[in-house]
């Protein structure tokens, strides 16, 4: 083992344990609420024969958790004819359960509604359906309110009448409907080892959806990497070329197949990406992956008008930024996010529909919960909801300016401090020189995959350097190479894309600099070495 990777085990206090997760080490999925019950009416259900509806959302969460659900059923022996899935139109019908659910499921002749990603808030709904004598298994990771829906069963980590454990809060929504998975095949209704071949899902939708992967996580994590790349998936096999994924990563999952499933719910329908997901042959998986792709651009151009155009104008002093106007619903979330990492705030992105209603997302970080901020605010808004961190809301124009107010007051009362050190880069471990970093190290350290929130991809502070030579590149030379030298006379090469002016404008001569990096493998025609991207620098 590399020494390096030796000192980051240790420094953040790492065993075997976490490089060599047990798949048998996964929490008893009748920890959770109400799983007990989810079975048993599932049960029920397979042996009358009934017709159930999936209800999923329309983020790669909610696809993926769709067709875990849908997979899972299957393999516990329903007919695929008696299962079907309806996902919500992000523009007709937003987050949750659709009134239009009501319509399909009386007329198609369900009994059996389950959930995925949603419906723990959706009363009104779920007691419409009961009405109707249709049955509603809910299983979701959002927040809840103070009373739950009249549902057979609620599959929540979140609910409030309930004391997480094992790592069991932090499951994505495809986290819960797996759990279910296992609890059926608990229960003797899948064959052993069968659900293993849905955490390729499981991975994607966890890591899309920002989830910690730590505890829980990290073990469905680490073996849905392993399916991943074998999956038996057409479409993902597709996509994956397509986007021309060559190492598969929290990185290429994040930026490469995340944002094309994506694309589909933000700009058109996410039947598409659910499609792709249950596609059986590569003909049809082919035609999917070049609509996703056409949209994925579309998307990134509707997504550089909006930020262009705040930009433009600037943005409010206020401590939670809140911009308003006539935008492409579908990628408020993305230009919130790019907010809060420029601004280091809080931000809210609405556009405005008919008759002066306003539909957005927010994104937050640090201390503040933007889902409890909505709470405060509910008597302005029509309705919202979601995560700590990511949240979505629709508000009456008449009340925008009232909405405002009430957010970034409920912002001061926290009285929050030191919400920029959740922006700072910080190291692992500081190396004195470079003779341990080498491939082996790069080897050692994808152990540790996938990155992501509570795993972050280790940080190196390299002190003790001097500046060899700093070369711009790109077109508009807005890249940087920086070339360092050790004290022991070992030469490394750091790369920096859209460097800032003042990493540009190193001076060789005079500067001392302690980088912050993060290591990569070159590989040029067929050789293979050692480079570093620069997340940050420390003049000294």
């Amino acid at each position: 083992m590399n020494k390096v990777f030796k000192r980051l085990l240790d420094a953040r206090h790492l065993d075997q344990s976490f490089l060599h997760p047990k798949y048998e080490d996964l929490a008893n999925p009748n920890l959770l609420p109400d799983c007990k019950k989810a079975v048993s009416r599932i049960k029920k259900a397979l042996i009358e024969n009934e017709k159930i509806l999936v209800y999923g959302d329309y983020d790669v969460d909610g696809v993926t958790a769709s067709t875990v659900m849908e997979q899972a059923l299957i393999l516990a022996g329903a007919k695929k004819d008696h299962i079907e899935i309806m996902l919500p139109d992000r523009f007709a019908d937003g987050y949750g359960m659709s009134p239009q659910l009501i319509k399909k499921a009386e007329k198609d002749g369900i009994s059996l509604v389950i959930t995925v990603d949603c419906g723990s808030s959706n009363h009104d709904i779920i007691t419409e359906l009961n009405h109707l004598g249709i049955d509603t298994i809910v299983t979701d990771h959002h927040e809840t309110k103070d009373t739950l829906p009249d549902a057979i069963a609620i599959v929540n980590p979140k609910r409030r009448d309930y004391q997480a454990s094992s790592g069991l809060r932090d499951l994505a929504g495809v986290g819960v409907a797996f759990k279910l998975a296992t609890a059926l095949k608990h229960a003797g209704l899948i064959k052993n080892d069968q659900e293993k071949w849905l955490l390729d899902l499981v991975l994607l939708g966890t890591i899309c959806d920002n989830m910690l992967l730590t505890s829980e996580n990290r073990i469905l994590s680490f073996y849905g990497l392993k399916v991943l790349a074998k999956t038996r998936r057409p479409g993902l096999k597709e996509l994956m070329q397509k986007a021309g994924v060559k190492n598969l990563n929290a990185e290429s999952i994040g930026f490469q197949i995340g944002p094309r499933l994506n694309a589909a719910g933000r700009l058109d329908t996410a039947d598409l990406s659910l499609n792709l997901l249950r596609a059986d042959s590569p003909v049809t998986a082919a035609a999917l992956v070049e609509k996703l792709e056409a949209l994925n651009k579309k998307r990134k151009n509707e997504q550089l008008f909006a930020t262009k155009e705040i930009e433009k104008r600037g943005v409010s002093d206020d401590p939670v930024i809140i911009e308003t106007g006539h935008w492409h619903e579908g990628i408020l979330g993305i230009v919130a996010s790019r907010l809060v990492e420029d601004y280091h705030r809080p931000a809210l992105v609405l556009t405005e529909l008919d008759h002066h209603i306003f539909k957005g997302s927010g994104r937050s970080f640090g201390d503040f919960n933007l889902a409890q901020a909505l709470d405060y605010t509910k008597e302005f808004i029509i309705n919202g909801g979601g995560h700590a961190g990511a949240a979505g809301v629709k508000v009456d124009g008449k009340n925008l300016y009232q909405f405002r107010e009430k957010i970034n007051d409920y912002y001061r009362s926290l009285h929050l401090v030191n919400q920029e050190a959740f922006f700072r880069s910080h190291a692992d471990l500081d190396l004195n020189d470079f003779s341990d970093l080498n491939l082996d190290l790069l080897a050692d350290l994808k152990m540790l995959e996938p990155f992501g929130p509570g795993n972050e991809e280790p940080i190196f502070r390299l002190k003790n350097v001097q500046i060899t030579s700093v070369t711009r590149m790109g077109a508009e030379h807005s890249h940087l190479r920086l070339d360092l030298r050790d004290k022991t006379g070992k030469n490394l090469k750091c790369l920096a894309f859209f460097a800032p002016e003042s990493w540009l404008g190193l001076d060789p001569a005079c500067d001392q600099i302690e980088p912050l990096i993060k290591l990569t493998e070159n590989d040029f025609n067929g050789v293979h070495s050692l480079e570093a991207r620069i997340i940050d620098i420390n003049m000294l």
